[in-house]
């Protein structure tokens, strides 16, 4: 596999794009994870709306059943208490469920804010450069092989600008179809070259 070419220059170019690409994802996932955290912290009303909510319906229920043991009129004193110890349990479930909701709104704002940018990153970025090292492999496999400077010389004729062609020879895909071993060459390097290659390293 080969990830880098072989020029200088096309090298640098894509070496900084990488970094470039790799430090834009951390940061929009950085960005991402910020924006959960701030969003969730909304989340501490829900939580000291249950511990409020726990609290009153603990105290309700200890100071029932301190009334509750009194003779005769105990079981008639309890009733207003119980009934305040359950609406401090829906107070506590509100807490909780006030917590739920700000926990999902917070993930999808955190997901939803790192993942479009990363995605379209990808794209533009990563899809070119698994390109790139699919187009490099092919070419350094097909120039080891037999007939391979024919082959990527002929690819050359298909595939590269006409001018680069005409630089080479004014009439190249004649001097292909003789064989002439000097254009096959060169027609060769210059698909080699757009795929990333040296001859010498292939």
């Amino acid at each position: 596999m080969k990830i880098y070419s072989d020029f200088a220059g096309r090298r640098t170019r894509q070496i900084i794009a990488d970094v470039l690409a790799l430090a834009a994802i951390a940061a929009w996932v950085w960005f991402g994870t910020t924006v959960f955290t701030l969003v969730n912290g909304l989340a501490a009303f829900g939580v000291q709306m249950e511990d409020a909510g726990a609290g009153f319906a603990d105290a309700m229920d200890e100071v029932g059943e301190t009334l509750g043991g009194i003779p005769l009129i105990g079981p008639g004193i309890r009733l207003p208490f119980d009934g305040a110890s359950a609406a401090g349990g829906t107070l506590e479930a509100a807490g909780q469920a006030q917590q739920e909701a700000v926990l999902q709104l917070a993930l999808t704002l955190g997901i939803g804010t790192a993942a479009l940018p990363v995605l379209m990153i990808l794209i533009v970025w990563l899809v070119p450069r698994i390109l790139f090292i699919r187009r490099a492999g092919r070419a350094k496999a097909v120039v080891t092989a037999d007939a391979g400077m024919d082959l990527l010389a002929l690819r050359a004729l298909t595939t590269q600008k006409l001018s680069a062609i005409a630089k080479i020879d004014a009439d190249a895909l004649g001097a292909w179809r003789r064989g002439e071993p000097d254009v096959v060459r060169r027609l060769a390097q210059l698909e080699l070259r757009a795929s990333g290659v040296k001859l010498g390293d292939a």
